[in-house]
């Protein structure tokens, strides 16, 4: 009986808020560490959002300045095999080790990738890694193995890679990297209804004493059901739904929701101990600063049923 072709993937980035939650594997599946809180939307990397109840979507992604590594040499992982090799071992994962192909690859931000193909698998590591000690390496290759081999990990072994992950040091070499690498989305901030630029001056006056540098504004390019806004950091720019861009939207829901954006500008995500914060209490005691705050929230909440 000839056995059936497999293929599987799994994707970690380790972007978001407390605990981890659980990918369901076969085809491609999803890991982030941990998860997102209801109302945070964080990709490649935290990328703030604002969204009614307890809906999660990604938000529009902006496009990538990615340098392309066309030599094989230049995405060599020497030892990488090796190392995949004595983790296969270590986690007791049952049947013969495969053939490990290892690389480093220039994604956009702290991404971990494998898939298995028959008697091979093919993994792929952030070339963010490639400077990292060894504990942190293996760590990594012990969290994919142990998600396609459905094996628990000892965390003692791939505590190093997620402390690595969760510190601010590469928080912001995460930044860094994304600057170059993400161009913001080719949006404009003049909608068909709204203006997005002289909301943002005027929200920047009346809460912010002008303060705060303006980021790359625009609409989506396409209309999101439950996402109204997100800041990504990286790039530093606002997006909002392009749904809110209508006569019957009041323009004091559009200037909420760019308020909220805002406040993700003056107050980052930070570490609290093992937790990603993007929504502090200084961060929700100012957004109830807003005078028609409970107004928009249920306008929101109906545009989004």
């Amino acid at each position: 009986m000839t056995p059936r072709k497999r293929k599987r993937a799994l994707l970690l980035r380790p972007l978001a808020a407390k605990t981890s939650s659980a990918a369901a594997l076969g085809g491609a599946a999803t890991l982030q560490n941990p998860p997102l809180s209801p109302e945070l939307c964080e990709v490649s990397p935290p990328v703030d959002s604002i969204l009614p109840e307890r809906s999660i979507r990604k938000p529009e992604k902006a496009k990538t300045n990615a340098p392309r590594l066309t030599k094989q040499s230049d995405r060599l992982f020497p030892g990488g095999a090796a190392l995949f090799q004595r983790m296969f071992t270590r986690l007791g994962c049952e049947g013969r080790p495969p053939r490990f192909h290892v690389e480093f690859y220039p994604y956009t931000n702290l991404v971990l990738t494998i898939r298995r193909r028959e008697e091979a698998v093919f993994v792929r590591f952030s070339d963010l890694l490639r400077q990292c000690a060894l504990p942190v390496l293996e760590g990594a290759a012990a969290l994919l193995l142990a998600r396609i081999y459905r094996r628990r990990a000892p965390k003692v072994l791939v505590q190093p890679y997620l402390d690595y992950a969760r510190s601010q040091r590469t928080r912001q070499r995460i930044q860094r990297m994304r600057r170059s690498r993400v161009r913001p989305a080719a949006t404009n901030p003049q909608g068909l209804h709204f203006d997005l630029a002289p909301l943002f001056e005027s929200l920047n006056q009346k809460f912010f004493r002008g303060t705060l540098s303006r980021p790359h504004l625009g609409w989506s390019t396409r209309g999101w059901r439950r996402q109204f806004g997100c800041y990504d950091p990286g790039p530093n720019q606002i997006l909002l739904n392009r749904r809110m861009d209508h006569p019957l939207v009041p323009q004091f829901v559009v200037e909420y929701v760019l308020y909220h954006e805002m406040l993700h500008v003056k107050h980052p995500t930070r570490r609290a101990g093992c937790s990603l914060i993007s929504h502090s209490r200084e961060f929700r005691a100012e957004e109830k600063l807003f005078p028609q705050f409970d107004r928009a929230r249920r306008f929101l909440d109906r545009l989004a049923r």
